[in-house]
């Protein structure tokens, strides 16, 4: 009997872009978050390892067995102050495989861990009411629901919104 391929979380590369950028259409449209105002349709998503080639931001893969099968990363809130000191949880995406595994619990302590690192005191995000354990993990890592939206991130068509200090 073979061991099974351990989940590897590591820094995105270019070559991931095009997996990463399909596993956020799937992930959505899994949600039914399809229409405008949602991450599909940033930009971004198609160039991810250069959106997050800066000082204050990271994106992370998760593969498994040298696939990749989910990511996340974080930069600096949109609209917010550099004294605000507010950074955007971006992205974070599973499939379903990779569900039900911690994976996600380990990968967004990762994230908090390295927000702290390069100086944020809080964070933010965005999400959708279909992505109850999205929102359920949000809540057990010490994010608190928001009665609004914060900054500017385009997000329009997200109706959850929520928030930690670091």
């Amino acid at each position: 009997m073979t061991a099974k391929a351990p989940f590897v979380i590591r820094p995105i590369r270019p070559q991931d872009d095009a997996a990463i950028a399909a596993i956020i259409c799937d992930v959505l449209t899994e949600h039914g978050c399809t229409g405008e105002g949602f991450a599909l349709h940033d930009a971004e998503t198609r160039a991810m390892s250069r959106a997050y080639a800066t000082p204050d931001a990271r994106y992370f893969i998760l593969e498994h067995d040298g696939v990749v099968v989910g990511g996340g990363g974080f930069g600096r809130l949109a609209g917010s102050e550099e004294h605000e000191a507010t950074c955007e949880l971006r992205k974070m995406y599973l499939l379903p495989r990779a569900r039900g595994h911690g994976l996600g619990r380990t990968l967004l302590a990762l994230l908090l861990d390295e927000m702290r690192a390069r100086g944020f005191r809080r964070c933010y995000l965005e999400t959708a009411t279909a992505m109850q354990k999205a929102q359920d993990l949000y809540r057990h890592m010490g994010f608190l629901e928001q009665c609004a939206a914060n900054g500017n991130t385009g997000h329009h068509g997200c109706d959850r919104f929520f928030a930690r200090d670091l």
